[in-house]
């Protein structure tokens, strides 16, 4: 599918999105499922005259490891890597159980964090679950356009101490987010250090740990350590003192504590077999319940289709994260997204005032 400029979806990512350059190395990872979409980029990449590597391997799910071929690809840090896959990359056994350490103190349990937050060496792009048909709606929108939302609610957040969130479906939640800095998925990947989402459109925030309390109610769609879902029942999950205390619902909410729990019960096991370091299981463990992420959705072509690469970035919803979450101060084996709908974002300062940027639903002064 080609835009009003008569380029692919994945001429726009190579082009505007990635800036890939004259023989800059790429390196593509895909499942079977989403090799389409990757055999595209490649082509993209080749047209910029760069040199891309593609690399099949099986799906892999929240538990499982990438294999090690992959891995070994990644550690020769390309200029770009793009992780196109079904669920997800798979995680790194040997960060996991002797993480990467940078010279500022920082630990990271994966080789592509490490090249790309730790070491700052690598930009990359990573599609959970993308589709052709994603791709082709939600790839080739205005950056500019959303890149100036983004900055618009950086400033908004500059300063906050708290943020609630309050929805129709029955969320009403406190967070903390003091000292804590909004981050992007604005769709500028050129530079070293920087990467996110293909679709792109979001900006995100890991709220203080330990200080969120009240509730929430997903109410849109839900990731699962299988994937994710539409909810057709809503979860309900109250929240005291930054972590997950109670799940409730129908037969979804069942899922989301069996995951949960399933993490939880890893976690011990991992550190038993030397898959994680001493001491490291309890505090996984314990994050499996933690709330990692507010985040709120900015591309205008998202729509909540039960596939939450492409839900969490839908206009009129936040989303809210279980698990791990982006300070590298909450490690845990999950980070499971869930979309409430139509929400009310109220930001409070220092000084005692507030400023809503969303109200049911609706961006405000953006």
């Amino acid at each position: 599918m080609e835009n009003k400029n008569n380029r692919s979806a994945s001429q726009v990512v190579v082009q505007d999105v990635m800036k890939i350059k004259k023989g800059e190395r790429v390196l593509i990872i895909a499942n079977p499922e989403t090799y389409g979409i990757a055999q595209n980029l490649y082509n993209a990449v080749e047209k910029q005259q760069a040199l891309p590597t593609l690399i099949i391997q099986p799906d892999k799910t929240s538990f499982d490891n990438a294999n090690e071929e992959t891995l070994q690809a990644i550690a020769t840090a390309p200029d770009v890597c793009f992780s196109i896959s079904n669920i997800k990359l798979g995680k790194d056994p040997h960060a996991s159980a002797s993480p990467y350490k940078t010279d500022d103190g920082n630990e990271f349990t994966h080789i592509f964090d490490y090249l790309l937050d730790g070491k700052k060496v690598i930009r990359a792009a990573w599609t959970p679950g993308i589709t052709q048909d994603m791709m082709d709606r939600t790839a080739a929108i205005d950056y500019h356009e959303l890149q100036n939302r983004c900055k618009v609610l950086e400033e908004k957040f500059t300063g906050a101490v708290s943020v609630v969130i309050k929805a129709p479906g029955g969320t009403d939640i406190t967070i903390s987010v003091e000292k804590r800095k909004l981050m992007f998925d604005d769709g500028d990947f050129s530079k070293p250090g920087t990467g996110g989402n293909i679709p792109a459109g979001e900006v995100f925030i890991s709220p203080v740990v330990g200080k969120s309390n009240g509730k929430i109610v997903f109410d849109g769609s839900m990731t699962f350590s299988d994937g994710d879902s539409i909810l057709n029942t809503p979860i309900y999950c109250d929240v005291e003192n930054g972590f997950v205390t109670k799940i409730e619902g129908g037969s979804e909410a069942q899922r989301l504590l069996q995951t949960i729990t399933e993490a939880e019960n890893r976690a011990v096991s991992y550190e038993r077999e030397g898959k994680l370091p001493q001491g490291q299981g309890e505090i996984y463990k314990k994050n499996a319940r933690n709330i990692g992420e507010l985040g709120i959705g900015l591309n205008p072509n998202a729509l909540i289709t039960g596939n939450m690469l492409e839900d969490e970035k839908a206009f009129h919803t936040c989303h809210f994260a279980i698990g791990e979450n982006y300070d590298n101060d909450a490690p845990s084996l999950i980070h499971l997204d869930g979309v409430v709908k139509n929400p009310t974002i109220t930001i409070f300062y220092a000084d005692g005032s507030l400023h809503d940027i969303l109200k049911d639903g609706n961006l405000q002064d953006c």
